[in-house]
């Protein structure tokens, strides 16, 4: 039987036992009959053609695939061959001649195209209410607004239409819907997923993102489009070390905004937020104001520009075919001054600096995705401040070139569901995605709309053969100061371990000293960490005397590299190996 969820794993082990994708399309072509909301798909792929890509498949077989039967929907501002792109505003539509990069690689992988869904028109917008073809419903609170831009996006996976989505994400496009319909979005990197055949909204801060039921999935998807393509001047290569997949560590580094910096729509919403902080462990309260004064300026200064450039000719040609409110937005570009544009560019880069020291000293800023999640109603009353109260927390991320990742976090005593963003530096999407999968499986919801169980936060992948094993005994532990640093050599977390107790632990002034001695030695407490071996010299190049990379007897027999000190530079240094390891030693002192 096709699985009610279509989950990335339910859908494998289907085809596993047997399925078919033929019978997959079939049963998504009837969750979109009985669906029947007329303001989901702007275009369809026509039935006979779904279940022709559909039985070639079966036919075909797997064929190492990765995303092999799994049915999808495109945002329609992402060009899909053989549908047209119309950006929600029927007389810009044009007939791509190609897939977008991002498409033709799901396709590649395995992938069954459903159709292109509703959005607020040129992406302008969070709420997903401006389009000429309506408001797609919310599948968890049919009277509240679905989020936007990429509305039909997150409806689709919610409703259980479709494994996974595409959406673009510029000022939280990608996150908000996410919130509001109870399901994962993760907005990657600038530049890290092609934006050739995409409808430029801000094309410097255009995001292609993925939705999906759970972070696992949403992180395949990433893995499969991710990667430069020819003639994206906006493309950069992620660092040798990225990768999509979760990466789970012991410890986490969580900051969250300062208190008086926080607004909600209701208490609920405020109580959710801080009982997700409260499954964290210790939270570190930063002053996020820079962050939020430059968000301010996306729809007030030379972004709105931007906005207005990418639709110059259709604006001035055809101002009676765009939504009054996207009009609006669109025409306050035209008097933006070069001047002012300066000062814009100015904030962001102290913003971008700013952001670089925050995430030297902590892994994630946890935030709000958004205050709420108002009602259609609500959204009619005030639809400019409603929607401009929904990016408090989103608009500023990709002006401060930031990966984010929001997961669903409770559901207010109304029913309304909130969710909660995990921020951080450029290509952190692997550290990203094992926080958010900690956060989701804690929250005890269901996916979408489908019930069913999110699934346990990953276990780290084994070692890869291009790997080396590194154990670490002090700072560069998890959630540690120098943790940064092998965090930026690719280093991921494997497991806790003790060495065999054959060594002696110094403390030389603020940093570990773990000497081997011939009698009364320890066990030492620490972290294997697997590295590139690419990374191992670049990495020991920066670590000072008397410390170095040795092999480290473990208590399990294993050797792995293991930073080592010099006997002569623990001579005189206090010894505390009696605590077993560095962690204990801090606590000790703290406590003392």
């Amino acid at each position: 039987m096709v699985p009610a969820a279509f989950t990335f794993p339910a859908l494998g082990g289907f085809y596993a036992n047997g399925g078919s994708p033929a019978a997959v399309a079939e049963a998504a072509l009837a969750r979109i009959a009985a669906w029947d909301d007329p303001a989901l798909f702007l275009a369809r792929v026509p039935e006979d053609d779904l279940l022709a890509r559909a039985g070639a498949l079966a036919a075909e077989g797997p064929r190492g695939r990765p995303l092999y039967g799994l049915p999808f929907v495109v945002k329609d501002n992402i060009d899909c061959a053989g549908l047209p792109t119309t950006a929600a505003c029927p007389d810009y539509a044009y007939a791509p001649a190609a897939d977008a990069p991002a498409v033709a690689r799901l396709l590649a992988a395995g992938a069954v195209l459903l159709g292109k869904v509703n959005l607020d028109q040129f992406a302008t917008g969070l709420n997903g209410t401006r389009s000429p073809h309506g408001t797609p419903r919310n599948p968890v609170m049919p009277d509240c607004i679905p989020g936007g831009s990429s509305s039909g996006s997150a409806a689709a996976v919610a409703a259980g239409i479709a494994a996974f989505s595409l959406g673009t994400d510029t000022a939280g496009s990608g996150r908000v819907p996410a919130m509001a319909c109870n399901i994962v979005g993760l907005k990657p990197s600038l530049g890290l997923v092609p934006t050739i055949g995409v409808v430029p909204a801000c094309r410097s801060l255009d995001c292609v993102s993925v939705f999906a039921l759970t972070v696992a999935d949403a992180c395949a998807v990433l893995g499969v489009i991710a990667g430069a393509a020819e003639g994206d001047r906006y493309a950069r290569p992620a660092p040798p070390a990225w990768r999509a997949a979760p990466a789970v560590q012991p410890a986490w580094r969580v900051a969250a905004p300062l208190a008086e910096q926080l607004v909600f729509d209701t208490a609920d919403d405020a109580a959710l937020y801080e009982a997700a902080l409260a499954r964290l462990g210790p939270v570190r309260r930063v002053d996020v104001a820079p962050f939020l004064e430059v968000a301010r300026r996306l729809y007030d200064g030379a972004w709105v520009a931007e906005r207005t450039a990418a639709l110059r000719d259709f604006l001035a040609a055809r101002p009676g075919s765009v939504h009054p409110v996207t009009r609006g937005i669109l025409e306050a570009g035209f008097g933006k001054l070069t001047l002012d544009a300066w000062e814009d560019f100015h904030a962001a880069a102290e913003a971008r600096r700013l952001a670089r020291l925050l995430f030297e000293g902590v892994d994630a800023l946890v935030l709000p995705t958004a205050p709420g999640v108002p009602s259609l109603a609500d959204l009619a009353a005030e639809p400019v401040a409603a929607n401009s109260r929904l990016g408090t927390y989103t608009n500023f991320a990709n002006i401060c070139d930031l990966a984010a990742l929001a997961v669903p976090a409770g559901f207010r005593g109304d029913g309304r569901p909130f969710g909660v963003t995990m921020v951080g530096p450029a290509f952190s999407e692997a550290r990203l995605a094992g926080l958010g999968a900690v956060m989701h499986a804690g929250a005890g919801l269901g996916l979408g709309t489908l019930g069913g169980a999110v699934p346990e936060a990953p276990e780290p992948p084994a070692l890869a053969a291009t790997e080396l094993p590194l154990l670490a005994i002090g700072a560069h532990m998890a959630g540690l100061p120098l943790n940064p640093q092998i965090l930026r050599h690719g280093g991921r977390f494997l497991r806790e371990a003790r060495t065999a107790p054959v060594y002696r632990l110094h403390d030389l002034g603020g940093r570990p000293g773990m000497v081997r001695v011939g009698e009364g030695g320890v066990a030492v407490a620490g972290e294997v960490w697997a590295v590139p071996a690419a990374a191992a010299g670049p990495f020991l190049a920066e670590i000072p005397p008397p410390l170095g990379f040795g092999r480290v007897e473990m208590a399990d027999g294993s050797r792995p590299l293991g930073f080592l000190c010099e006997a002569a530079g623990a001579v005189g240094m206090p010894d505390i190996s009696a605590t077993g390891g560095w962690r204990a030693y801090l606590a000790a002192k703290e406590g003392a």
